[in-house]
């Protein structure tokens, strides 16, 4: 099964998860927290597009995205056509960058993106598994050269030697086969992508808690962020760890799900299982898991996509979109909330 392709040409069922997902938590209040005016962003597949368009929209805030098994912002180019022949799995797939970029140039000097000046200190880390049938390899290379004119090289990490297929590749074992693209699409590869994205994005790190002991908070994102009405799933999800709960100060992670990939489909594995909280509790990080499900917005999403293509709009891609507006309330009320 694959978590991106926008599916109104796929019946698929999503396999059970029950075995591999525990009940997912209770309703709770966010508490009070101490976070960095500054975040860092990652992404899975569609999830992966919205954190490369969540940076490029609030880069002077944004420090750092990590992005797998996606293709260049603003691919599709407001076109599902274009997502399915060039953004994808076709063999024939080659993104416009000349199209996209003049595209994402209008928008930056329309103040829609942040100013090329405002990228130049990020990190960024993209990943495309070499085995990737549903994102091809090529689509990434055109995501790498994307960002090659707006960051220096030492900056920008491309991984595309790992044989895995289009999943969040993890060291644990009990989940997918790594050759695999099974739901809940988080494998066990031997591969630490958590601990390799975050220390490119962050900096070195402690090592990663040999399990986690802080706490996976559900709450409702309507309630946090009015944008998030008609555009993201009511309930989102928020690791704290002990300390960042304690009123230590701590930073923020935003980590997007891919499609068929949202808690309402895989259950807790998305937001347990690729590594990111174990690494929250031994750095002082908080992870903000936020939510869209199938079919809440528009018949053009039945798989819980984040918008790539302009389902919600043709300025989905900027710091006008429905959905990066929405995600961008829930950022802003976690990191006043003093």
């Amino acid at each position: 099964m694959r978590p991106f392709i926008p599916s109104v040409f796929s019946t698929a069922m999503l396999c059970s998860v029950a075995a591999q997902a525990a009940a997912l938590p209770d309703l709770q209040a966010v508490p009070e927290l101490k976070l960095s005016p500054s975040l860092t962003v990652s992404g899975l597949s569609s999830g992966g597009y919205m954190a490369a368009q969540f940076h490029l929209a609030f880069a002077p805030e944004v420090s750092g995205a990590a992005i797998l098994a996606a293709g260049p912002v603003y691919c599709a180019r407001n076109d599902l056509r274009q997502a399915l022949a060039h953004c994808m799995n076709q063999a024939t797939a080659a993104p416009d960058l000349q199209a996209i970029n003049a595209y994402l140039e209008q928008q930056q000097q329309a103040g829609k993106l942040a100013a090329p000046a405002a990228l130049v200190n990020s990190r960024v880390w993209i990943f495309s598994g070499s085995a990737d049938s549903t994102v091809l390899p090529q689509v990434s290379a055109a995501l790498y050269q994307q960002y090659q004119q707006w960051l220096p090289a030492e900056q920008l990490v491309w991984v595309n030697d790992q044989p895995f297929a289009h999943h969040f590749p993890t060291a644990k074992s009990g989940l997918t086969d790594c050759n695999k693209s099974e739901a809940p699409f988080v494998a066990s590869c031997e591969y630490d992508a958590a601990g390799k994205l975050l220390s490119h994005l962050l900096g070195e790190l402690q090592d990663a808690a040999s399990k986690t002991s802080g706490t996976l908070l559900k709450f409702d994102q309507h309630q946090l962020a009015s944008a998030a009405r008609g555009q993201l799933a009511q309930y989102g999800y928020l690791y704290v760890p002990t300390a960042c709960a304690s009123g230590n100060n701590c930073r923020l992670h935003v980590s997007f799900h891919g499609c068929r990939q949202d808690a309402s489909q895989v259950g807790d594995a998305f937001i347990r299982y690729t590594g990111l909280n174990e690494y929250a509790d031994s750095n002082q990080l908080v992870i903000l898991y936020p939510q869209v499900e199938k079919s809440a917005m528009s018949p053009f999403n039945p798989n819980g996509c984040w918008d790539w293509w302009g389902y919600s709009g043709e300025d989905y891609a900027t710091n006008a979109g429905e959905q990066i507006k929405a995600v961008k309330q829930l950022v802003d009320a976690l990191q006043q909330r003093r």
